[in-house]
């Protein structure tokens, strides 16, 4: 499926540029192009759009600012004549940052950025939030993209998962793995009465949990911290937990 794709740029030549190179490449659909981040605005409230190409140094709004007042903006590649916003541009989760005059294999590599970090749909991980019986839990697993392929990973063998921003490293028994998908996404398909979520950036199996105190859990010799808003909840399971096997 070809990504539609948007270019906002107040030079008419970069705009040229632009759609010239999204002609060349044939998972690239150019739907639409903009003088100004006012016109885009007024565009992406009537079209779906997968990838923009923005412009930073505009005026009345800039790129940044254009990007920071959309609830939930596309995947977007910065472009620009200046080096002066590689930090914003990784505050606003751009995908990449193309310095002007953009060559085209430079583009090719955003690109390919782009298709390297899609989400994996929800129809790879067929694990539901209800308790699983054990016979099954230790046979259930999810796959997750990472490196180009997918990764099978069982349940049984999470110790935890942990948020890295847009991404999650998902730690077992042998190995991690990290994989671009959302924490909360993956809190919901898993089986509510195997793993808990103790922090904002973790999941721990409760299996695993050895040892525990008001601030953190024991895994072995690692030791994960309980968030303050999770503290409540977090103690109470595993104290519950502790009651039914006495």
């Amino acid at each position: 499926m070809k990504l539609k794709c948007l270019i906002i740029d107040d030079e008419p030549l970069a705009l040229d540029v632009l759609e010239t190179f999204i002609g060349r490449l044939d998972n690239l659909e150019l739907v639409g192009r903009c003088n100004s981040a006012i016109e885009a605005y007024n565009y992406l409230q009537n079209q779906k759009i997968d990838l923009l190409f923005l412009d930073i140094q505009m005026p009345k709004l800039t790129g940044i600012e254009f990007l920071k007042s959309l609830p939930n903006p596309p995947k977007t590649v910065l472009t620009t004549a200046y080096r002066d916003y590689a930090l914003e541009g990784f505050e606003v989760n751009a995908i990449d940052y193309l310095l002007k005059p953009i060559a085209f294999e430079r583009f090719m590599k955003a690109v390919a950025k782009v298709s390297a970090v899609e989400p994996q749909a929800a129809a790879t991980l067929p694990v539901v939030a209800a308790p699983v019986a054990d016979a099954n839990f230790n046979e259930a697993f999810i796959y997750l993209k990472a490196e180009k392929k997918m990764v099978k990973v069982k349940l049984a063998e999470i110790l935890y998962i942990e948020s890295l921003k847009d991404y999650i490293r998902v730690k077992t028994e042998s190995k991690e793995v990290i994989s671009y998908q959302k924490i909360s996404f993956l809190e919901e398909k898993l089986p509510h009465d195997k793993f808990l979520r103790i922090h904002r950036s973790f999941i721990v199996a409760l299996d695993k949990v050895q040892a525990f105190s008001a601030t953190a859990v024991e895994l072995g010799k690692i030791e994960i911290p309980i968030g303050r808003f999770y503290k409540n909840e977090v103690l109470q399971v595993l104290n519950q937990n502790n009651l039914l096997e006495a």
